[in-house]
């Protein structure tokens, strides 16, 4: 059951918790969901106090068998498709098929850097962070965990954005209206 067509989410500056909840629940009433620039999500707390309560979720492992689980991913696309996985009810055949409608991608791939983005309101840092307080950006703390990819997702994003800057000033010179301003 398709309710629309898939929502495309760009997670920069959106809370980690807030943010996989609310996908959750709309995975399990049937939505597909596209989740681009997993890297820019941001967790509340200081950088130091995030890893050391990754670096305690690392050391959770088989004691006889570490091979078997449970594996930690460094890759901030899969720390946000786990924790989503957490709150589907995984081992249920409707949870299997509200994790397969999730996509997750560091940056904004190919098929998806043409599309219109979403933002949730009640996901964002700065609607529900008390200014001043601590918060760590996902990017670095995967960098810091173990994350190789971090310089190789800017480098691309930086290409897609000046792309993106090109598009946008032919855009509005051949638009003649007056938003490039706003912009500039």
């Amino acid at each position: 059951m398709v309710l629309e067509k898939p929502i495309l989410i760009d997670c920069r500056d959106h809370l980690h918790g807030r943010l996989c909840s609310i996908v959750a629940k709309e995975l399990l009433a049937g939505q597909k969901i596209i989740l681009v620039r997993c890297e820019e999500m941001v967790i509340s707390g200081s950088l130091v106090r995030n890893q050391t309560k990754y670096a305690q979720f690392r050391n959770k492992r088989m004691n006889t068998n570490p091979r078997r689980g449970p594996f930690h991913f460094k890759s901030p696309a899969r720390i946000v498709w786990r924790t989503i996985r957490g709150m589907v009810h995984q081992k249920t055949a409707r949870g299997q098929a509200a994790i397969g409608r999730l996509s997750t991608f560091e940056g904004i791939p190919h098929p998806y850097d043409k599309m219109k983005r979403k933002v949730i309101p009640a996901a964002l840092r700065v609607v529900r962070l008390k200014p001043g307080r601590k918060y760590t950006i996902m990017g670095d703390l995967a960098n810091n965990v173990g994350w190789k990819h971090k310089e190789l997702v800017d480098r691309l994003e930086d290409k897609r954005r000046a792309k993106a800057e090109v598009y946008f000033q032919k855009k509005c010179k051949n638009d003649g209206s007056l938003t490039a301003t706003f912009y500039s």
